[in-house]
């Protein structure tokens, strides 16, 4: 997809939606979706409307855009993303993330559901993400490099803003909400990791782990995007409780998790945007 596919697809939205544009933007992950419910005055597109959108095939996946108010703050809401485990090359991964740079957003705020490494994190409690380890073995920034994007060889030692991820902290605390934080390691999918594997990452400082993200925060980066992501934890990960892992608990704890969740991002909404 190149960057004139990109401005297209950006100027196809700007012409239909009437307003400003906002500056923040939100990913919603697995189980999330109904925190679209509280975006204000929507403007709904569908993925499937949206000229090199990657539609998304994962149960809990909407594929919309919602643009309108959260908490009376202007923000713009992805319902569900793709995933490479779905067949996506990376580089199509990046299409959805440039588009939001080039309708002019700022902040991007990316959310998932994950496996918890850390015990004092159970299911349905949330982790700010303040680092992550790229086990996926893939890179959508791989291939040759457009510098209207971004440089060929970005720099990502500050990848998690660490302003954004206190403010985050900080209306967690105003809502008597407790949040965690960690690093999150991202590996490729669509099984769930082996407990060979969650001993291996615990021993490298891994907090949670899930299949998405990663991707979304290298290429926000490269385009000059401020990042912060929460951690919707849905499961111990494997080998630390004897029980099978399901798509199913993903969602079903992931809903618990998103009562609080939808109170924190409006608190960050009404802050930020």
């Amino acid at each position: 997809m190149s960057y004139d596919d990109v401005q297209a697809c950006a100027q196809l939205i700007k012409d239909k939606f009437d307003g400003t544009i906002p500056k923040m933007a939100m990913v919603l992950g697995s189980g999330l979706n109904d925190l679209a419910d509280s975006v204000e005055d929507a403007t709904v597109f569908s993925y499937a409307d949206l000229p090199g959108f990657p539609k998304p095939t994962v149960a809990g996946h909407a594929g919309r855009m919602l643009i309108g108010k959260l908490a009376g703050s202007p923000v713009i809401c992805m319902q569900g993303r793709a995933h490479a485990y779905e067949g996506h090359p990376p580089s199509t991964l990046a299409f959805s993330t440039r588009v939001l740079w080039a309708l002019g957003v700022e902040i991007l705020v990316l959310t998932n559901a994950a496996g918890s490494l850390d015990e004092k994190a159970g299911p349905g409690s949330l982790m700010a993400i303040t680092d992550h380890i790229n086990f996926s073995g893939i890179n959508p920034l791989v291939g040759l490099n457009d510098e209207r994007f971004g440089p060929r060889f970005p720099d990502v030692t500050a990848a998690w803003d660490k302003a954004l991820t206190k403010t985050l902290e900080g209306c967690a605390a105003d809502l008597d909400i407790e949040l965690h934080h960690g690093t999150y390691l991202m590996a490729l999918g669509p099984n769930f990791e082996t407990p060979a594997e969650i001993r291996a990452f615990r021993s490298w400082g891994v907090n949670a782990v899930g299949m998405s993200t990663v991707p979304e925060c290298l290429v926000a980066r490269h385009c000059g995007m401020r990042v912060c992501g929460i951690s919707s934890i849905t499961n111990y990960a494997a080998g630390m409780t004897g029980e099978e892992l399901t798509h199913h608990e993903t969602m079903e704890y992931g809903a618990i998790a998103a009562v609080n969740l939808d109170k924190l991002l409006r608190a960050f909404a009404s802050k930020v945007a």
